[in-house]
């Protein structure tokens, strides 16, 4: 089919990029809504409802099976309720601590990912992907300041340890998903699962946020910089989300998906631009060695 025939190699990558600027530009922007009073479980449920419309639009247009099997719908809730509690993580940290430095933790996922799968059974690490493990470790070290952190006698900033903390699980969870969608849902269609995926993050989130158990969850924004940030927040992210799928089948996304890791460098880029958020000359150079590392397992793989 003509439809499936990849793009060029240099417009498939212009589209990656493209797409991990969106992904960080809606972490700018939920920064930005949460500055100004917007709920947490309010920004996932316009997220994830948004752009489950959109998927849904796009699985009935394709007239996708929805047929699954008792233990495929039983991995596949998993699947949803993992990737709930990621999003929860992932705006949690990035409401405490600059955008960059919450997304280069969370990028660690690679490396959990590759060693829940030995854990599990897998191939064991071979000796160069466990010193690019290192170096991407080291990395991280400079990202986060340890040295100069240990060195100091300030108190440690309560919200930055939780913002770290929030990162490290959203990144951990989404290891587990990762495992999850290559070993036990590998044969769902893509746009299938992640329609599915999303109804079940909107069905938590609506059922977290009629519990009451998050003190201002749905709290709506309290100014109009908040109502944009929002919207652009949902636009950015459903954008990209959307796009990635439609297009996914020309992008020869196994050989071109490193580009993706590119987001925490866009994010670091934006949230100096936009949010005035600097990090130093050493966490840049951590960040730096964290994605190409990261880049370099993926190529590996």
């Amino acid at each position: 089919m003509q439809g499936s025939t990849p793009f060029p190699r240099h417009i498939a990558v212009l589209i990656l990029a493209s797409l991990a600027c969106s992904f960080a530009g809606n972490h700018i922007a939920a920064r930005i809504a949460f500055d100004h009073d917007t709920g947490l479980l309010l920004a996932m449920l316009a997220r994830a409802g948004v752009t489950l419309l959109v998927l849904v639009a796009l699985v009935l247009w394709r007239r996708e099976s929805l047929q699954l099997g008792r233990a495929t719908w039983g991995w596949q809730i998993l699947l949803g309720l993992l990737i709930a509690i990621q999003s929860f993580c992932i705006y949690s940290a990035v409401a405490r601590i600059p955008v960059a430095l919450a997304l280069l933790v969370v990028n660690l996922s690679p490396i959990l990912l590759a060693l829940l799968t030995w854990a599990l059974g897998g191939p064991a690490p071979t000796r160069q992907a466990l010193g690019i493990m290192g170096v991407i470790l080291f990395g991280l070290v400079l990202v986060l300041d340890v040295p100069g952190r240990l060195s100091s006698s300030a108190a440690p900033d309560g919200e930055w340890i939780a913002g770290i903390l929030f990162s490290l699980t959203a990144a951990g969870v989404f290891a587990v998903a990762l495992w999850i969608t290559e070993h036990r849902l590998s044969s769902l269609a893509g746009s299938v699962r992640s329609m599915l995926t999303l109804a079940v993050v909107f069905s938590a989130s609506t059922l977290l946020g009629a519990s009451g158990l998050i003190p201002g969850g749905l709290s709506l924004p309290g100014a109009s910089v908040g109502w944009i940030a929002l919207a652009c927040l949902v636009l950015l992210y459903g954008a990209a989300f959307s796009t990635l799928f439609i297009c996914m089948p020309r992008l020869n996304i196994a050989r071109n998906a490193p580009v993706m890791n590119m987001e925490p460098v866009a994010g670091m880029v934006l949230g100096w631009l936009i949010l005035g958020q600097v990090l130093g000359v050493l966490q840049v150079v951590g960040g730096l060695i964290v994605v190409g590392g990261i880049v370099a397992l993926a190529y590996r793989r």
